[in-house]
């Protein structure tokens, strides 16, 4: 578990961090979301001992990043994927930090096939690596000394459709094996697929917090519907009749309304629908309101 208690950062008079509170949970993904510039990446920079508190505190299984024994093995991070030296090969990373986590040889074979990079990828030198294939070596040396908890700044980044996949597939698995995974990204999309938790982060500061969910019934308020039928006039003529308003809504219709409430309208008055939905605000529309 991530515990991280009023934490601020400041740079002389500008707050990066602006005592920041949250916590990540064993066995779920945290989707961490901002603009570029909203504290992300300093905030797990901070969680993992690249850059000091002005105040507050983060710890990680109870501990500061700082005390914890051999970290590596108990906690993945990967913040930038270039971080490593261009000259030294996919294995050559991965062996080293085998080797300074006390793991066997036997540990880079297993993180390699895991990320699907081959033998002859393996023996490439870092600076011929494409944006994608640095990802998943990165993800490769998160995962090496199978922590118990990730750390992930854009993993996304750079990866094709199936590369995505893949992540998004690999990390589900991780959290349902009972890690936890803090996940930051700016793809809100992406996220909204695999985030149990989302943190919403602007200027510094946490805007919102919560599941999808919740986030979205506290920005919808009242019920909102998306409906089309076979005859949209009508429709709104019945749903007007029972005091809702509806507006017309691309081919169909806008509806102040609950779909149960709107699917016994049509019920009422004979009309069939071909489509009946939840509308309101979606999550890059509630981000983009609160940021």
């Amino acid at each position: 578990m991530i515990t991280v208690d009023r934490l601020t950062k400041a740079y002389g008079g500008f707050r990066a961090v602006d005592d920041v509170s949250f916590v990540c949970r064993q066995g779920r993904v945290t989707g961490f979301l901002g603009p570029n510039g909203a504290g992300k990446t300093t905030t797990m920079r901070v969680m993992v001992g690249l850059t000091t508190a002005t105040s507050g505190r983060v710890t990680i299984g109870g501990l500061e990043y700082a005390a914890i024994p051999n970290p590596a093995r108990h906690v993945g991070v990967l913040l930038d994927a270039s971080a490593q030296h261009g000259g030294r090969t996919g294995r050559e990373i991965l062996s080293l930090g085998a080797l300074a986590m006390a793991l066997p040889s036997s540990r880079v074979d297993e993180m390699l096939d895991l990320v699907g990079l081959t033998d002859v990828e393996a023996k490439r030198r870092m600076r011929n690596y494409s944006l994608g294939m640095k990802q998943r070596l990165g993800l490769a040396h998160a995962l090496l000394g199978d922590p118990e908890v990730l750390i992930l700044d854009e993993p996304a980044n750079g990866l094709d459709p199936a590369g995505i996949r893949w992540m998004r597939g690999l990390l589900k698995s991780y959290a349902d094996g009972g890690g936890t995974v803090l996940l930051s990204s700016h793809l809100l999309n992406e996220v909204e697929l695999i985030a149990d938790e989302m943190i919403l982060i602007g200027h510094g500061r946490i805007v919102a917090q919560g599941d999808k969910k919740s986030l979205l019934a506290g920005a919808q308020g009242a019920a909102t519907s998306m409906v089309m039928s076979l005859d949209n006039s009508g429709l709104a003529t019945a749903l007007t009749h029972r005091g809702h308003v509806a507006e017309p809504m691309g081919d169909g219709l806008k509806v102040n309304a609950s779909t149960e409430e709107v699917g016994r309208a049509a019920l009422a008055a004979g009309i069939v629908l071909t489509d009946l939905r939840t509308g309101g605000v979606g999550l890059e529309d509630l981000f983009l309101e609160l940021t």
